[in-house]
């Protein structure tokens, strides 16, 4: 039986039952996939661990405590041997054969009836990678593999086009603050889909160049103060392509929903009745600060943070921000898109309370490779702006998280 390789193949468990014997590491690594599966477990074992111990808490399983005895595979269709007793492995084993149930055993594959790929899931798609025999059976190398084609097909480096028609619509995902590697895996794998992908500035632009080149990129940067693609024009964009039944991704900078319009679009298209899918994003609101080493909360320093729009100055009768009210919290003040304003958002903190020492730390071009940061106080903030020509995008932080970190020249 070992000359021949295992021959592979998909169980349907839901509803099914299935013996676990054993609730240490193994089980705990296990029992996940066979709870996603439907799978009707009733565990055996005198002692789980605590993870174990949850998922019978949480009723995901039945949980006999107790040893293995002659009988507890009745009625079974698959079963994982997990305990460290080779005695009772084996007498768990004989009474699977016995009832021709396949049998995994964590000890012995060579005497097992079925063994466990290394399994890794990308968008409906189940990757299992098995050794071709027991003598052979190399359980890292076979997990180098699966994680390889997992990885290639969620970013987009394995190509895997469908050949099913693919419903049209929009997805707009959001991009990260800026370094390629903080979109998230769903964002990469649909741009890499993509037919048409209408990019925003403060995107990840590095990705565009990983399109191929049939691929339309559409340029919507919106410059401050200067050329920008109006939101009117990007949502007949959005609507046009979709129309022509072409997959479209709206790429964003951070997440959509913070700040983006991304609401904005998603009313658009449902009135067109186009379908669109939303991708949340790393908001640069907390990982811009976080790359330039500032946490936004800090035990016994801030228990609270909040973001701002800083786009309008708090004297704009157009502002939405209650600053007065602002300025009495005593944690953390996250501002975006405020650099041209700060000047102004300065002096209004300071005159309802804050105080005109409170650390500031500017953070211009987070995660990308021009990334800089610039501190200041309330105090000296407009002036160090000028000063050292900071330029949007950058992310203010204001408060006593700022002096948490190395600092600036760290």
């Amino acid at each position: 039986m070992a000359e021949h390789p295992a021959y592979p193949v998909g169980l349907r468990l839901t509803g099914r039952r299935v013996v676990v014997i054993g609730g240490g590491q193994v089980a705990q690594r296990r029992l996940p996939a066979l709870i996603a599966a439907g799978a009707d477990i009733v565990l055996v074992s005198p002692s789980a661990t605590p993870s174990v111990e949850a998922m019978a808490d949480a009723g995901e399983l039945t949980w006999e405590r107790r040893r293995y005895a002659e009988g507890d595979l009745a009625e079974a269709w698959y079963v994982l041997i997990a305990t460290g007793d080779p005695v009772a492995n084996a007498r768990a084993s004989a009474e699977a054969e016995r009832h021709r149930i396949w049998c995994v055993r964590s000890d012995s594959a060579e005497e097992a009836t079925a063994w466990t790929p290394a399994t890794g899931h990308s968008e409906g798609v189940t990757v299992a990678v098995l050794t071709a025999n027991a003598q052979e059976r190399d359980p890292r190398h076979t997990a180098a593999i699966r994680d390889a084609v997992v990885e290639g097909l969620r970013d987009g480096t394995l190509v895997a086009p469908h050949h099913r028609t693919r419903t049209p619509g929009v997805s707009l995902v959001g991009g990260g603050p800026g370094d390629p590697d903080l979109i998230t895996v769903r964002g990469r794998r649909l741009l890499a889909e993509a037919d048409v992908v209408i990019a925003d500035r403060l995107g990840p632009r590095d990705l565009l160049a990983e399109l191929p080149p049939h691929v339309e990129v559409i340029d919507a940067a919106k410059i401050p103060y200067g050329r920008f693609m109006a939101q009117e024009a990007i949502n007949n964009a959005l609507i046009e392509h979709a129309k022509q039944g072409k997959s479209v991704v709206r790429l964003k900078g951070g997440d959509p929903y913070v700040f983006g319009r991304g609401m904005e679009e998603l009313h658009a298209l449902a009135e067109a009745g186009i379908p669109c899918t939303v991708v949340p994003g790393i908001s640069s609101s907390i990982s811009v600060p976080s790359a330039a080493g500032i946490p936004v909360t800090h035990r016994g320093v801030a228990h609270e943070f909040t973001v701002v729009s800083g786009h309008v100055a708090p004297d704009d009768e157009r502002s939405l921000v209650d600053w007065p009210a602002l300025a009495r919290l005593t944690g953390t003040l996250v501002i975006l898109m405020g650099v041209d304003k700060i000047g102004r958002i300065a002096e209004t903190l300071v005159a309802h309370g804050r105080s005109p020492d409170t650390p500031v730390a500017l953070v211009q071009e987070g995660t990308t490779a021009a990334q800089r940061r610039v501190d200041a106080t309330l105090a000296t903030v407009a002036e160090t702006v000028r000063a050292q020509g900071v330029k949007p995008p950058a992310v203010i932080v204001i408060g006593e998280v700022v002096k948490v970190g190395p600092g600036p020249d760290a």
